[in-house]
């Protein structure tokens, strides 16, 4: 399966840029939002079970895929803005958000600063940006979060990266999962065609040099914890997160309600290495999401 059937395309000028979507279903709005080094394709197997109870709506975040690549905007602040421009746009005024890696770290400032817009989130393989910032050190580099550094210096990952985009890729995808051919030729080719466009290389790393905003933003509200039920879920057998933090303590000091699982034979790519136990998982936990006031007529 390349591309999952019954999906729509669509873009939409929002919050100052071109952003894409996919959309399927129909019921309450269910948003997921990918991660690096990924585009929305990532859910290419939660779409067609979710869009059976669900309408969802599957983005690419701001540098990523077939939305806009602009030069600004990379704090998770103005990327959660981006959403709630894409919800605004779809007549949703509460979501379920389901989100992975980046899509995480954007979920988590969404739901800290649009606590009436959120009725659930899901956070999956993912530490909280202040977190990380405040664990990283040589060792943790060491271990696997050097990319963290090489993203962020300017200009020059873009000039070393020109080219090689299907090994540079490749490169996390074995590296990240408990089985290192776990994605298929075809569907590495997918994703390096996205990383391929012009910019969306430096896309997703001014993504990565927004991290000192992105942490400056959290150490704001620290203390706020979110008021939403949070789901987390993580690869069991991923070094740089499951191995290297006790993820449940982490995210229970994050939110008021939270419940958690470690996915076992599973790396960072929890939604497409084990989509049997995140797919049973997210339609439990959503399985209470009941929108009935949200919709205002207008269709994804």
């Amino acid at each position: 399966m390349i591309e999952p059937t019954g999906i729509t395309h669509h873009t939409a000028r929002l919050n100052g840029i071109r952003q894409h979507w996919v959309s399927a279903g129909s019921g309450p709005p269910v948003y997921l939002l990918h991660g690096f080094p990924e585009t929305w394709f990532a859910w290419r197997k939660q779409i067609p079970v979710l869009a059976e109870r669900f309408t969802v709506i599957a983005p690419d975040l701001r540098g990523y895929g077939a939305t806009d690549k602009p030069a600004s905007g990379y704090d998770k602040r103005t990327m959660a803005g981006d959403v709630i421009a894409l919800m605004d746009h779809l007549g949703h005024d509460k979501i379920a958000l389901v989100g992975h890696d980046r899509g995480a770290r954007v979920g988590t400032r969404f739901a800290k600063d649009h606590r009436d817009r959120i009725d659930r989130l899901v956070v999956m393989d993912n530490i909280p940006t202040r977190v990380v910032a405040e664990a990283y050190d040589i060792a943790l580099a060491r271990l696997g979060y050097w990319f963290f550094t090489f993203l962020a210096v300017p200009d020059l990952p873009e000039a070393l990266i020109a080219g090689r985009e299907e090994t540079w890729l490749t490169h996390f995808y074995r590296d990240w999962s408990y089985d290192p051919e776990m994605l298929t030729p075809e569907e590495i080719a997918v994703y390096v065609r996205a990383y391929q466009q012009p910019g969306a290389v430096r896309g997703s790393c001014m993504d990565y040099r927004a991290g000192g905003e992105d942490t400056a933003q959290d150490r704001e509200d620290a203390d706020e914890l979110i008021d939403c039920p949070v789901l987390a879920l993580w690869g069991a057998d991923f070094d740089l997160v499951g191995k290297a933090f006790d993820v449940l303590k982490v995210w229970q000091q994050m939110a008021h309600t939270v419940r958690g699982r470690a996915i076992p034979q599973c790396g960072h790519l929890c939604q497409e290495e084990r989509p049997d136990i995140v797919n049973a998982e997210l339609l439990e936990f959503l399985s209470g999401w009941n929108n009935q006031h949200n919709q205002k007529g207008k269709r994804p």
